[in-house]
């Protein structure tokens, strides 16, 4: 039983996802974990490829739960009561299905929490039946190593606000990424895709992004294939970073400056002080930026208005409320 489906015209975010969290009623008990906010909110902007490995592996609905046994690193699956073992099956499935997933041209990926096929971390391991919270389903692992630039993350993960923003805007930024590098990718784009995404990455980590500074300023001493991968790889741990009211204050300022000539004092002083609010954590972040935006747009500040940071992900997601 396979659930994938091959990409079409939707224009929609490709992003994979446990099929039970959509409301496929796949899990051992015949039920599901239908998860409202990945279906009614972000569903209008990901077109969800669901997967359920246990199903798709050849496992019955209902069927016996199953559990990871020994070594974390290594662990085998087996089911709770009968002890049968699924480990052989499962991992030639995992190395197929993975490679398959190639093909759908994912942005993301949502897994199930704790499951022993799809948790990504802290998935009970059980040894001499003691059950420990150091392992990693079978099928996230296979899935993550195959695609280790990939934004993963898991449904329960996504209550938390920081963490919920800083997944979403991985998903849109590898998004733009893979569309960078489609084709035959000159210089040119190059640098403007760089240059767009300056503050955003400047939000997550100033070190990563003097790394790609140098990278882009030597782009033509790199074969394309080279390039791609290094860029790539430092854009995506950049993004990995999680942005801090300091470092986004630091990017407010710098984008600030860029008004100095068309603010009056008391207008300046307003945003200032909106800024300082949300350094002391009294405001959400979309005030002050609501602010400079205003400004830039109203002064049509070009080089500001193109920066992917005043507009990471949908406004409708409003997840900027939150952090």
């Amino acid at each position: 039983m396979t659930m994938s489906q091959k990409p079409s015209d939707d224009p929609r975010i490709r992003v994979g996802i446990s099929s039970c969290l959509l409301g496929f009623k796949v899990r051992f008990d015949s039920g599901h974990k239908h998860d409202r906010y990945i279906t009614d909110i972000l569903g209008p902007y990901f077109k969800f490829v669901p997967v359920c490995p246990e199903v798709e592996v050849g496992m019955p609905i209902p069927r016996e739960a199953v559990r990871l046994v020994g070594s974390p690193d290594a662990p085998r699956m087996v089911g709770n009561k009968t002890g049968t073992d699924w480990t052989e099956r499962m991992n030639k499935y995992n190395t197929a299905r993975v490679r398959q997933l190639e093909k759908d041209n994912l942005s993301g990926y949502i897994l199930k929490k704790d499951s022993p096929s799809c948790g990504m971390e802290r998935v009970k391991v059980y040894s001499e039946h003691i059950a420990e919270r150091n392992g990693q389903g079978m099928y996230a692992s296979a899935l993550i190593k195959q695609f280790p630039l990939m934004p993963v993350e898991e449904e329960g993960r996504l209550n938390d606000a920081v963490l919920r923003d800083n997944f979403i805007v991985r998903i849109f930024a590898y998004h733009r990424l893979q569309q960078l590098f489609e084709g035959r990718t000159g210089r040119r784009a190059i640098v403007e895709f760089h240059t767009a995404h300056k503050y955003l990455l400047m939000a997550h980590s100033p070190k990563h992004y003097g790394q790609l500074g140098q990278l882009v300023a030597a782009v033509s001493d790199y074969k394309p294939s080279e390039f791609r991968e290094k860029y790539s790889s430092i854009f995506m741990s950049c993004l990995a970073v999680h942005a801090t009211a300091k470092k986004n204050v630091n990017v407010l300022q710098h984008i600030l400056g860029y008004l100095k000539n068309h603010l009056t004092p008391e207008d300046k002083q307003y945003i200032l002080q909106q800024i300082d609010d949300y350094h002391n954590l009294l405001v959400p972040l979309v005030v002050p930026l609501t602010l400079v935006k205003h400004y830039v747009f109203k002064h049509n500040i070009e080089y500001i208005k193109n920066q992917i940071y005043l507009n990471p992900h949908p406004k409708e997601l409003m997840l900027r409320n939150h952090v």
